[in-house]
């Protein structure tokens, strides 16, 4: 069924939100900014040298267009595992993986898009600790 009802909506944030991944986080499309059910959409940026504080997204799917740097993303149980993306690559990540980019570089920031199939974008961020046994 066509919505013809609805309107469309115009975002232009300006300043960042303070997100429990400890990165620049330009919200987008949101519950709160757009009236929007099932997605959320945002600009995330990791300043140069700098590292995501761990974490997953409990029970929500995410995906990634880096639109600039070079970025190394640990992930997995104990933060095991770990890909390097350049700019202009997709990143999926399944709900729940446990995840933490880092900006390769030390002179420039790197800048992502990032959808979630989660219209509430910071209540499904979880805190990962990663083991010190391992």
């Amino acid at each position: 069924m066509i919505n013809l009802k609805g309107k469309l909506v115009t975002v232009r944030p300006d300043v960042p939100i303070d997100t429990v991944q400890k990165l620049p986080n330009y919200v987008g499309i949101s519950e709160n900014t757009a009236g929007a059910t099932g997605l959320s959409m945002n600009v995330v940026i990791i300043p140069a040298g700098a590292r995501a504080k761990p974490h997953y997204h409990e029970g929500f799917e995410t995906a990634i267009y880096l639109l600039k740097g070079d970025v190394q993303t640990f992930y997995g149980e104990n933060l095991a595992e770990s890909c390097i993306n350049k700019q202009g690559d997709f990143i999926y990540i399944p709900a729940g993986v446990p995840h933490m980019p880092v900006n390769l570089s030390e002179t420039e920031e790197a800048i992502a898009l990032v959808a979630r199939n989660d219209a509430n974008e910071q209540e499904s961020v979880r805190e990962y600790f990663v083991s010190e046994t391992n």
